[in-house]
């Protein structure tokens, strides 16, 4: 089994760090510039920074900002918000950028995936997935940050993004999204069960046994958390350790703090 990453998510809107609840009721955190600082330090193994207003308002990912900010961060580092080019790509890796995350391109230009992957590389393309319940139980993918709703069953849908070549998916229950009650087990399980990437379970993280469930039940190969980690004591570091003690391997840098 690879070892297990755990990630902070950070939400950026317009000028600074936002969480609210199932996508919507937008609370100020603080800036991203400290947050990625105090990351550095807090023994976690990626960062991901979300701007989620980028496609909303159709504007392109800001590259001069993500060079600033990747400067200070010492992690790997995943961007979205905004992302419909190649040559957007090219530009927020030449800032500083990791990886990249796309969503509301793979449902109108799938063949970005296509293109991306083939040029970068897949380890570099993660695919972001966002997903409603609906009361009969059924899952649909959402666009636009969680804004519209699509015809897109979560599942088949993962097939054929890593089909194209993402080589990662970011699975995250707009649900759940801020609620810290644990992630949707069910979803994740779903879609981890039907590809062969990492999938990354988003949306809901509220303790350390859910990371430990989302991994050892449902087969999470990552677990990200914004909520938990901006409202609470618990720390990527305890999540890591905790991790550990459940038997589930992590790297283990913590150990020396």
């Amino acid at each position: 089994m690879l070892k297990v990453r755990v990630i902070p998510t950070l939400l950026w809107k317009d000028y600074g760090l936002v969480k609210g609840v199932s996508f919507n009721s937008w609370r100020r955190v603080g800036s991203v510039l400290p947050a990625v600082k105090v990351y550095n330090s807090r023994d976690v193994d990626e960062l991901v920074l979300l701007d989620i207003t980028a496609t909303r308002q159709q504007q392109p990912p800001d590259h001069d900002a993500i060079a600033d900010f990747s400067s200070e961060c010492s992690v790997p580092l995943t961007v979205g918000g905004g992302i419909n080019s190649i040559d957007q790509i090219v530009a927020l890796l030449h800032s500083g950028a990791d990886k990249v995350s796309i969503n509301t391109a793979a449902f109108s230009n799938p063949e970005l995936i296509d293109l991306a992957a083939a040029r970068f590389g897949a380890q570099c393309i993660v695919a972001s997935i966002d997903v409603r319940r609906h009361a009969d139980g059924r899952y649909s993918c959402c666009s636009h940050s969680g804004s519209r709703g699509t015809d897109r069953e979560p599942v088949e849908f993962a097939r054929q993004l890593t089909a194209r070549g993402a080589g990662e998916i970011l699975l995250t229950s707009v649900d759940r999204d801020g609620t810290m009650s644990g992630y949707d087990l069910a979803l994740i399980e779903r879609v981890a069960a039907a590809v062969d990437v990492p999938v990354i379970a988003s949306g809901g993280a509220g303790s350390y046994d859910h990371m430990v469930i989302a991994v050892r039940e449902a087969g999470a190969s990552a677990v990200a958390a914004a909520s938990m980690f901006h409202f609470t004591d618990l720390t990527p570091a305890g999540a890591k350790q905790a991790l550990h003690a459940a038997g589930i391997p992590v790297r283990r840098s913590f150990l020396a703090v």
